[in-house]
This record gives structure tokens, C-alpha cells and sequence, in this order.
């Protein structure tokens, strides 16, 4: 109760009864399950929307076995020592093995072994 409806009688005050306020608890906690339900289905609902939403603007790319893509210089370069004047991407490389879809191992085409895996996130599709 607010202190203000101590010296003021509200509605909420004046229409309180203990047994009619002990019914509704029970009620409510007839309904918990279904109210839980419904909010697992509004969230649901939800998710499905921020993800149409987010899908509409990703641009796939599409990437297989032995495509020549670039590299980006500033993710290869962790140190950060090739300053801004230095190109944003590097190579072309070859895509040799797809180790999970988005993933790939990469070689030079001299056929060098690149150590590390890479995203699509950091490559870019090269074209001659």
C-alpha cells in the first residue's frame, strides 16, 4: 500500500476483502502454466521476427572448394604494424578444403599451406 492511500481512501482500499484477494491468488496460481505458455509463445513469436528481419539484410556468400578469394589484411595482421596506408586486402588465395560451412583453409597459389582457418567473415570472393 502507497502512504498517500492511508489518508486518502482509493478504490484499490476500499473494495479489499481478504477472501475475495485469497481467490484471486489461487486463480492466478491456476493460470501460471498457461500464462508461462503464452510468453514462451510471444517470445517465440518475437525471435522469428528480429530474425526475418536481420536475414533481409545479410548477403550470402556463397564459397566453394577452390575459389580465389582475398583476404583481410587488417585480421592477418594482428600487431597492427602496416599502417593505414597499407592495402585492406591481400591475395588472391585458393580455397583448398571447407571445413564447416563458413569456415576454410586457405593456400597461397605458389601452393603454400596458409596455418590458420578463416571465416567468410574476413574473405572477400576475388575476381579476374
Amino acid at each position: 500500500m502507497v502512504p498517500v492511500e492511508i489518508g486518502v481512501q482509493s478504490p484499490r482500499v476500499v473494495h479489499f476483502t481478504e477472501q475475495n484477494n485469497e481467490e484471486g491468488l489461487r486463480c492466478l496460481l491456476d493460470l501460471v502454466g498457461e500464462l508461462r505458455d503464452k510468453a514462451a509463445i510471444r517470445v517465440a513469436a518475437y525471435q522469428q521476427r528480429v530474425s526475418r528481419y536481420y536475414n533481409k539484410r545479410v548477403n550470402p556468400r556463397p564459397l566453394r572448394q577452390g575459389d580465389l578469394v582475398l583476404r583481410n589484411s587488417a585480421v592477418s595482421d594482428p600487431t597492427g604494424t602496416r599502417g593505414k596506408l597499407a592495402p585492406a586486402w591481400e591475395g588472391p588465395y585458393k580455397i583448398t578444403r571447407v571445413l564447416r560451412p563458413g569456415t576454410f583453409k586457405l593456400e597461397t597459389l605458389g601452393g603454400r599451406e596458409i596455418a590458420r582457418a578463416w571465416n567468410t567473415e574476413h574473405l572477400r570472393k576475388y575476381y579476374q
